[in-house]
C-alpha cells in the first residue's frame, strides 16, 4: 500500500489536538499521509546484519515476554518532572516541575519539527529554511543548516545525555543520510542513512536510534556502532515512533491497519502504544487497564505508561516483571498536551 502526500500547511496542522483527547474512546484523528523524498516511496528492506546483535535469547522470546528491560533493584520514585507542549496560540513547549511549576522552553514553530532534551531544559526545531536551533525558552542558536524542512515527521532527536541532536540533510539517496551535531554546533558528522527518518527516537545506551518511514511502512533500526539500518520485524504500518528500550530492541509505537490513513506527520498529542520486539517481531504485554495515550522507557529500563483520566491523566510505572511500581497524577491543565519527555 503505497501512502503519499505532501506535508500539509502549518495552518492546517495547528488545532489538531482540540478534540483527539475529548472522549475516553480516544478517537484519534488522522489526515493524509506523508511522503518526504521520492526515494521513499517505496522502501527497500535491509537484509539484517551486524546491527541484528540485539539477537534474540535462547528461547526465542526472551525480554519479549516482559514490559521493560533491565532495572536496578529500588529505583527512584517518578517526581513528576515532564516535558509538554499544548497546540493553540503560540503552541507553547514547557518543562513541568512540581516544586515550582510550569517553565516555558520554546514553541512548536511552523514546520512542526521539534524534540525536547531528555533533561527537559532545551528544545531543538526545524524553522522552513531548513535552520536547526537549539534553545532554552531565553536563548537560541542555529546549530546546523540544510536540514529537510516542511515535513513534520522528520523530527531531530536528542542524544540520551542531552548533548547531542540527530536531523536528517536534504537528501535524494535511496535512504536518507543521518547527521549528528553537538548542541553547541560543532562536530556535525554523518553516522550512516536509514529509512527510518520519521519521530526518530535514541535509546539510553546511546548506540540505536528508530524511526518510521516517510511512507508509514515499517520502522528501521539504526545503529550508531556499525553504522547499518534493518527493518523491525513485527511493525508493517507505523506512523509514530515514541520510544526505545535502553538496549534499543524493543520500541514503543503506533501501529496502523491497511485501512488507516498515515496522518499528518505531527507529533500526535495520544496514541495507543503498541511495544515490539524489534528482533523477534513479537508484540510485548502492557499491563495497565484503562485508555493507554502513551508510553516511554526510562533510562533504567521502566515502562512509564500514560493513561487517560477524566480530570486528569496518570503515570503508571512498570519494572521489567510488568509489575507496578508507582502512581502519579499528572496535572490537570496537561490532560489534552502532548508529552513530549519525562524527566524524573
Amino acid at each position: 500500500m503505497k501512502r503519499t502526500a505532501l506535508p500539509p500547511a502549518a495552518d492546517a496542522i495547528a488545532g489538531r489536538a482540540a478534540t483527539i483527547l475529548a472522549t475516553p474512546a480516544l478517537k484519534l484523528r488522522v489526515l493524509s499521509g506523508l511522503a518526504l523524498v521520492p526515494a521513499l516511496l517505496t522502501p527497500v528492506l535491509l537484509t539484517p546484519d551486524a546491527a541484528l546483535a540485539r539477537t534474540a535469547t535462547a528461547d526465542g522470546a526472551g525480554a519479549a515476554a516482559t514490559a521493560v528491560g533491565t532495572t536496578s533493584a529500588a529505583p527512584k520514585p517518578l517526581e513528576g518532572v515532564a516535558v509538554y507542549f499544548k497546540e493553540g496560540k503560540g503552541n507553547p513547549i514547557s518543562r513541568y516541575d512540581p516544586s515550582n511549576g510550569f517553565t516555558k522552553i520554546g514553541s512548536a514553530t511552523d514546520a512542526w519539527q521539534f524534540s525536547a532534551s531528555p533533561d527537559g531544559t532545551r528544545l531543538a526545531w526545524i524553522t522552513l529554511d531548513g535552520k536547526l536551533h537549539v534553545g532554552d525558552g531565553s536563548t537560541s542558536k542555529i546549530v546546523a543548516k540544510g536540514a529537510v524542512a516542511g515535513g513534520p515527521c522528520t523530527t531531530p532527536v536528542w542524544s540520551p545525555d542531552s548533548t547531542q541532536v540527530a536531523y536528517f540533510p536534504k537528501s535524494y539517496a535511496d535512504n536518507a543520510p543521518l547527521m549528528v551535531v553537538n548542541a553547541d554546533g560543532t562536530g556535525a558528522r554523518k553516522v550512516g542513512k536509514t529509512f527510518g527518518v520519521c519521530h526518530l527516537a535514541w535509546s539510553a545506551d546511546g548506540r540505536h536510534l528508530a524511526g518510521y518511514t516517510g511512507t508509514t511502512d515499517g520502522v528501521y533500526v539504526f545503529d550508531m556502532k556499525t553504522g547499518t539500518s534493518v527493518r523491525a520485524k513485527g511493525i508493517k504500518l507505523a506512523n509514530h515512533v515514541q520510544s526505545l528500550s535502553p538496549d534499543g530492541r524493543k520500541v514503543v509505537v503506533h501501529t496502523l491497519s491497511p485501512e488507516a490513513p498515515g496522518g499528518d506527520g505531527g507529533w500526535p498529542v495520544g496514541f495507543r502504544p503498541t511495544i515490539v520486539d524489534t528482533v523477534t517481531g513479537k508484540k510485548v504485554p502492557i499491563p495497565v487497564k484503562g485508555t493507554k495515550v502513551s508510553a516511554f522507557y526510562l533510562a533504567d529500563g521502566r515502562l512509564v505508561v500514560r493513561v487517560l483520566g477524566r480530570t486528569h491523566n496518570t503515570l503508571v510505572v512498570l519494572d521489567s516483571a510488568g509489575r507496578e511500581l508507582q502512581r502519579l497524577a499528572e496535572p490537570a491543565q496537561t490532560r489534552n498536551q502532548g508529552l513530549l519527555q519525562i524527566v524524573r
